[in-house]
C-alpha cells in the first residue's frame, strides 16, 4: 500500500483507533531503534560528554530538576 492510500484510510479511523495506530507505530520504532542510525557528529558529541562525565566533569540532574528549572526559566 502507498503512503497516500495510507493516508486516506486513516482518516476514516476514529480518533481512538488513530492513537490506537499512532502508539503502535511508535512501539514498533522503539522495538527496532537500534536500527536508527546515529550520525557521526551525534556519537562524537555524546562519546565526548561521557568521559567528561566519567571523569566528574558533569553532574547529574533528575527529571524533575530539570522540569522545574525549565518551567522557572519559561515562564
Amino acid at each position: 500500500m502507498r503512503p497516500d492510500q495510507i493516508k486516506e484510510e486513516i482518516k476514516q479511523l476514529e480518533l481512538s483507533e488513530k492513537l490506537i495506530l499512532v502508539e503502535d507505530i511508535w512501539d514498533s520504532i522503539a522495538a527496532s531503534n537500534s536500527d536508527i542510525p546515529m550520525a557521526v557528529w551525534q556519537k562524537r558529541e555524546l562519546d565526548a560528554r561521557y568521559k567528561e562525565f566519567k571523569q566528574g566533569g558533569l553532574g547529574l540532574q533528575s527529571w524533575q530538576e530539570v522540569h522545574e528549572e525549565l518551567r522557572e526559566k519559561y515562564k
